[in-house]
C-alpha cells in the first residue's frame, strides 16, 4: 500500500503495519468468496493473517469496518469502467465492437468482485446508506457515460428525440448489473458464457442506439 495510513486510534501505520493490514484485507477478501459475511468472525480473519484479533482491531473497528474498506478500494477500480466507453463509437461496426466490449468489461469486473458485490448488494438492499453509496459509484461509472452517450446520438439525430437519455441509460445500467450478478444462474438455463455476451451485447447496442447492430 502507498500513502498515509492510520490505526484506529489515529497513529500513522508504518510500513510494516500497512502490509499487516493490507493482510488482514486479503484474507477478509479470501473468507468472504467462501462464507457467508455475516459467519465471518474477527478472530477467524486474524488467524488466517496469522496474527490476532488485537492486531486486527488496531486497523479496523469490526468486521464490517474492514469490508466497507474493500469495497471502497474496489469501488476506485470500478471507476475505470469508464474507459470502455470513452471516446468509443456507437456507428456501424465499431457500435457492435463498442457494446461487445463494454459487455464483456462489466461482466468480468462483477465477477473478479463477486464475493465483496454480494456483500455490497446485501447492505444497500438492506438501506445501508454507505453501501448504497458504494454501488451506485461503480454504476454511475458507466450511467453517466451512457447518457452522454445517448445525448450525443440525439444531437446527431441519429437516436429519437422521444427517448430519455438518462432513464434508458439507468435501465441497460441495471440490466448490465443484474445479468452481472446472476452469471452463474444462467448456466442452469442452459445458457453458456459464450452464448450471455453477445445477446447482451445486442440488447445493450439496441438500447443506445434502438438499432439493430452490424455485424
Amino acid at each position: 500500500m502507498t500513502g498515509q495510513v492510520r490505526t484506529v486510534d489515529g497513529r500513522v501505520a508504518g510500513r510494516r503495519g500497512q502490509a499487516t493490514r493490507q493482510k488482514l484485507l486479503d484474507c477478509l477478501s479470501e473468507m468472504l468468496s467462501s462464507s457467508p459475511y455475516r459467519d465471518v468472525k474477527v478472530i477467524d480473519v486474524a488467524r488466517k493473517a496469522g496474527t490476532s484479533p488485537a492486531t486486527f482491531y488496531q486497523y479496523f473497528p469490526d468486521v464490517e469496518g474492514a469490508v466497507l474498506e474493500i469495497a471502497e478500494q474496489m469501488a476506485a477500480e470500478g471507476a475505470e469502467l469508464t474507459h470502455l466507453l470513452e471516446g468509443r463509437s456507437w456507428v456501424g461496426r465499431a457500435g457492435w465492437q463498442t457494446s461487445q466490449e463494454l459487455v464483456e468489461g462489466f461482466l468480468d469486473f462483477w465477477r473478479k468482485n463477486d464475493a465483496i458485490l454480494r456483500v455490497v448488494d446485501l447492505g444497500a438492499a438492506e438501506g445501508d446508506k454507505r453501501f448504497y453509496k458504494i454501488r451506485m459509484k461503480i454504476l454511475n461509472s458507466v450511467n453517466n457515460s451512457l447518457t452522454d452517450t445517448v445525448k450525443e446520438l440525439q444531437a446527431k439525430g441519429k437516436v429519437d428525440k422521444d427517448v430519455s437519455p438518462a432513464a434508458m441509460a439507468g435501465s441497460i445500467v441495471a440490466m448490465l448489473a443484474a445479468v452481472a450478478s446472476h452469471q452463474r444462474g444462467f448456466q442452469t438455463w442452459g445458457v453458456k458464457q459464450a452464448e450471455l455476451k453477445p445477446n447482451l451485447a445486442m440488447l445493450v447496442h439496441l438500447g443506445v442506439t434502438g438499432k439493430k447492430p452490424t455485424k
